[in-house]
C-alpha cells in the first residue's frame, strides 16, 4: 500500500514537467523541409521579393530583371560558405530551376557580398520567392555575368575596377575607353568619381548605335558634390543630332537635338547634393520619359535622332561643325561683311559644364523598359532595398536541427548567451541531482518506516521485548523476527534510528541491574534525546533542498540577465551595420530569449520537485512526531515506578 501511495504521488508531481517537455519538443521540433534542389548543398534560405503594397508597391509590369542581393552577417553565415562564395546557387521558386547570377563583391572576412541574380518574369503587386543555396565546399564556381542580363541589355558598368577602364559585364563587351578614379563607399560597393573635366568615354560600338525613333533605356546612380547649372551626365552627338542627360541646379533633364532643333524636358524636383539618386529615362517612338528614383519626373514629346558617334559620361559633347564653317562650300565673304554674319548657334549642352561627383551602376538597354522595371531597380539597388527584399531563416538538409527554428536560434546565440546558458546548465544538473537524491532517499525512508512500524505495533504492550540485543549488530532485533533484508531496510528508517536512540538510553539506565523502572524525570530525559534525534532526522530529510530554492528563484533572473545583455548586443550590432529590417533583428532577439527559456527550464522542474518533496518530507516529519509520542507513552507504561517499591527502596 505504501508503494502504491508513493506511485500516486509521483505521478501527480511529474505529470506537469513531462507535459511541459512534450509541448516544448512539439513546438521546437524541426519542420519537414520542402523539396531540396540538390542534397550536396547543406544550407538554403528563402529570399522574398515583395512588389506588393506591403513591400515596394509596384503595380506596373516588370518582366525579367536582375536583382541585387546584398548579403551581410545579419542575414548570411559566411563561415558556412566557401571563402570566395563559389558555392552560392540561386534557384527559382519551384526549387528546380537554377538562376543565372554573378558576384560584384564577396568579402567573407568583412562579411559583405553583392550578387546580381536574374529573376525571370517578376510579377508586380505580389510576393516572389527564390532560394539561395550554399554550404558545399566542393562546389565549383558557377557565375555567369553574361547570362545574368538579357540580350537587350547593351552595357552594364559596376565600376568595381580600380585603375582600369570600367568593364562591361554583358555579352556585348562594351567596356569603357578611358579611366576615371574609383570612389569607395558608393551606393553599390565601389563607384567612380568624375571631376567635371575628365570624361569616361564609351566605345564606338555598332551595338550602341541609336536609330531614329528607336528604343532606349538609360540609367545611372549619381551623387552630386554640389549643385551646378547645366551639369552634363551623359552626352552623345553626331552632326546636327545630339542627346544629353544632365542636372540643372539639381533638376534632372533630357535634351534632344535633331536636325539642329533642340528640345529639353521640363519639370521635376531638384535632388539634394551629397545624396545618392537614380536618374533614368526611356525612349520609344516620339516619347521620352524621365525618371528620378524610380518615379516619373518629366516627359518629352520627341524621338531619338540617329546617332553613331562616341558617347561620354561626365562631360558635354563638342559642338558640331556647320556648313558655314566649310571654306569650299561657299564663296568668300568680303571682310567688311564678316561682322554682319552671325556665328552658328551652339547647343545649350555644348556649352554646359561636366558633372562633378560620384557615379555608380550605369546601364543601357536597346528597348524601352516598363515603368515597373525602372522602379524596381531604383528600390532594389538603393537604400530602401529592405522594402523589396527580405530573407528567411536558414534551413539545413540533415540533422536534428534541419529546417527547424530551434537550430536557427541556437546558431544565433552570442558568447555572453552561452556563458549564461552554461551557468544555468550547471544549476540544472545540480537541481536534478538533488531531485533524484531526495526522491530515492525518501523512497528508502518510506519503505523502512513501513516495515518498522508494522513490527513495532504488532508487539505486545510491554516494550521490553523489543529491546533484545542482536549479538552481531548490537541493535534491537525485534525478538529475532526480522530477516537480513528487512533489517537493512529498517536501518534506513528515521523511526528506527529514533527507536534505537531511545532504547540506548533505557539500556544505560539498567546497566547496573536493580529495579527495571523509570522515574518521570528519566522519561523526560529520554524524550529530550528523541526530540534532538527528531531535529537531526529533519535536517537529514531537508539536506540539499536549499539548492532547489536557489534554482527556483535564481534561474529566471540569471536567464533574464542573459536575455537583456543579448538584446543590447543585438541592437548594437544592428546600429553598427545600419540594417534595420526585421530579418536582421529577429534572429538576435530570438537567440537572446534562449537564456530566459533556459532559466525557466531550470526553475519550473525545480519548483514542481520542491513542492512534491516538501509534501513528502512533511509527511515523514509528522510520522516521526507521532512515533515519538507513541514511543514515550509505551515506555511510560512499560517502566512505570509504583509507590510501594519506591518506599521500600528508600527504607
Amino acid at each position: 500500500m505504501s508503494l502504491l501511495r508513493f506511485g500516486s504521488r509521483r505521478g501527480h508531481g511529474f505529470s506537469a514537467p513531462v507535459m511541459f517537455v512534450l509541448v516544448l519538443l512539439a513546438v521546437l521540433w524541426p519542420k519537414p523541409a520542402a523539396a531540396w534542389w540538390n542534397d550536396q548543398w547543406t544550407l538554403r534560405k528563402k529570399i522574398t521579393i515583395d512588389t506588393g503594397q506591403s513591400g515596394a508597391g509596384i503595380s506596373d509590369a516588370i518582366g525579367t530583371t536582375p536583382i541585387l542581393v546584398r548579403l551581410h552577417v545579419g542575414n548570411f553565415r559566411f563561415g558556412a560558405a566557401k571563402e570566395d562564395g563559389g558555392d552560392l546557387r540561386f534557384v527559382a521558386a519551384d526549387d528546380k530551376t537554377p538562376l543565372k547570377h554573378h558576384v560584384e563583391k564577396y568579402d567573407s572576412l568583412l562579411g559583405e557580398a553583392l550578387i546580381w541574380v536574374s529573376v525571370a518574369d517578376l510579377k508586380p503587386g505580389t510576393k516572389n520567392d527564390i532560394w539561395l543555396y550554399y554550404g558545399n565546399q566542393k562546389a565549383p564556381t558557377a557565375v555567369d555575368a553574361k547570362g545574368t542580363y538579357d540580350p537587350d541589355t547593351l552595357l552594364v558598368y559596376h565600376f568595381n575596377d580600380r585603375g582600369t577602364p570600367a568593364q562591361d559585364v554583358t555579352a556585348w563587351a562594351n567596356s569603357a575607353q578611358t579611366v576615371v578614379p574609383a570612389a569607395d563607399g558608393a551606393i553599390i560597393g565601389q563607384g567612380a568619381r568624375l571631376d567635371g573635366q575628365t570624361a569616361l568615354t564609351l566605345p564606338n560600338s555598332p551595338s550602341l548605335v541609336v536609330a531614329e525613333g528607336g528604343e532606349l533605356t538609360w540609367s545611372l546612380w549619381v551623387k552630386m558634390t554640389a549643385t551646378q547649372p547645366g551639369a552634363v551626365l551623359f552626352s552623345r552627338s553626331e552632326g546636327a543630332n545630339g542627346l544629353t542627360v544632365g542636372l540643372d541646379n539639381g533638376v534632372a533633364f533630357v535634351e534632344v537635338v535633331s536636325g539642329g532643333n533642340t528640345q529639353r524636358s521640363a519639370g521635376g524636383a531638384a535632388i539634394a547634393a551629397g545624396t545618392w539618386h537614380q536618374i533614368a529615362f526611356t525612349a520609344k517612338g516620339s516619347q521620352i520619359t524621365l525618371y528620378v528614383d524610380g518615379a516619373q519626373a518629366a516627359t518629352l514629346a520627341a524621338g531619338l535622332p540617329t546617332m553613331t558617334g562616341v558617347a561620354q559620361l561626365g562631360a558635354g559633347a563638342p559642338a558640331a561643325a556647320t556648313p558655314a564653317a566649310d571654306a569650299t562650300a561657299a564663296p568668300a565673304t568680303p571682310a567688311g561683311d564678316a561682322a554682319q554674319t552671325p556665328p552658328p548657334a551652339a547647343s545649350p549642352a555644348a556649352a554646359a559644364a561636366g558633372f562633378a561627383g560620384d557615379i555608380d551602376e550605369f546601364q543601357i538597354a536597346k528597348v524601352a523598359r516598363p515603368a515597373g522595371f525602372i522602379k524596381l531597380a531604383a528600390i532594389g539597388q538603393g537604400p530602401d532595398q529592405a522594402k523589396l527584399i527580405s530573407f528567411s531563416v536558414d534551413e539545413e538538409t540533415s540533422g536534428w536541427f534541419s529546417g527547424g527554428y530551434f537550430g536557427v536560434i541556437l546558431r544565433s546565440v552570442t558568447l555572453d548567451g552561452w556563458v549564461v546558458i552554461g551557468l544555468l546548465a550547471i544549476m540544472a544538473f545540480i537541481s536534478w541531482y538533488v531531485m533524484v537524491d531526495r526522491i530515492s532517499y525518501l523512497n528508502r525512508v518510506a519503505r523502512g518506516n513501513e516495515i518498522f512500524l508494522k513490527h513495532f505495533r504488532e508487539t505486545s504492550t510491554d516494550i521490553s521485548g523489543l529491546l533484545q540485543l542482536d549479538s552481531q549488530e548490537n541493535d534491537p532485533s525485534f525478538g529475532g523476527e526480522l530477516a537480513a533484508k528487512q533489517r537493512k531496510a529498517i536501518h534506513a528508517a528515521p523511526l528506527y534510528r529514533l527507536f534505537a536512540a531511545g532504547a540506548q538510553e533505557i539500556r544505560k539506565r539498567f546497566a547496573g541491574g536493580g529495579y527495571r523502572r523509570l522515574s518521570p524525570q528519566a522519561i523526560q530525559s529520554i524524550r529530550a534525546v528523541l526530540d534532538s534525534g527528531f531535529v537531526r532526522e529533519s535536517q537529514r530529510l531537508n539536506r540539499l533542498m536549499v539548492m532547489l530554492t536557489i534554482a527556483i528563484s535564481g534561474g529566471p533572473f540569471l536567464g533574464l540577465l542573459g536575455t537583456v545583455v543579448g538584446v543590447m548586443i543585438t541592437f548594437a550590432a544592428i546600429a553598427a551595420s545600419g540594417d534595420v529590417n526585421v530579418n536582421a533583428i529577429a534572429p538576435g532577439i530570438a537567440a537572446a530569449l534562449v537564456a530566459t527559456v533556459a532559466g525557466l527550464g531550470v526553475a519550473i522542474p525545480s519548483l514542481f520537485a520542491y513542492n512534491y518533496l516538501t509534501i513528502r518530507i512533511k509527511d515523514v516529519s509528522s510520522e516521526m512526531q507521532v512515533f515519538v509520542d507513541e514511543f514515550i507513552t509505551r515506555i511510560a507504561e512499560s517502566y512505570e515506578l509504583p509507590d510501594e517499591p519506591v518506599k521500600q527502596a528508600a527504607e
